[in-house]
């Protein structure tokens, strides 16, 4: 069993910053992408960033296309989420996923694993 935790989620006036974390643990040597996705009230969870374990090949969703960064680190098992220029859209539930298949893919049903989510919030 895979055990994924965020943290680093909070309160934030418009044009700032926050980094989300995501530690994996249990049995994780079969995992490869790691994907964020989020979640606002009243609306579909939908895809924000991925990347893949060993390559490293990052796939953003347009709407968060330079301003957020994903990122891990695999000998910490840990993922991240570098968010900047934060908007009052980008409020939501931000949730990390992994997955044990190959490739990369905005697609929620491919990811096998997920966290509790934590709130961004965006408000001035």
């Amino acid at each position: 069993q895979v055990q994924l935790v965020e943290s680093g989620g909070g309160l934030v006036q418009p044009g700032g910053s926050l980094r989300l974390s995501c530690a994996a643990s249990g049995s994780i040597f079969g995992l490869n992408t790691m994907g964020w996705f989020r979640q606002a009230p009243g609306k579909e969870r939908e895809f924000v960033a991925a990347i893949t374990k060993n390559v490293g090949t990052t796939y953003y969703a347009d709407s968060v296309k330079g301003r957020f960064t994903v990122s891990r680190d695999n000998a910490k098992n840990m993922g991240y989420l570098q968010m900047n220029n934060l908007k009052p859209e980008d409020t939501a539930v931000y949730y990390c996923a992994a997955r044990t298949g190959i490739g990369i893919t905005p697609r929620a049903g491919a990811y096998d694993y997920w966290g509790q989510g934590t709130q961004v919030t965006v408000s001035s």
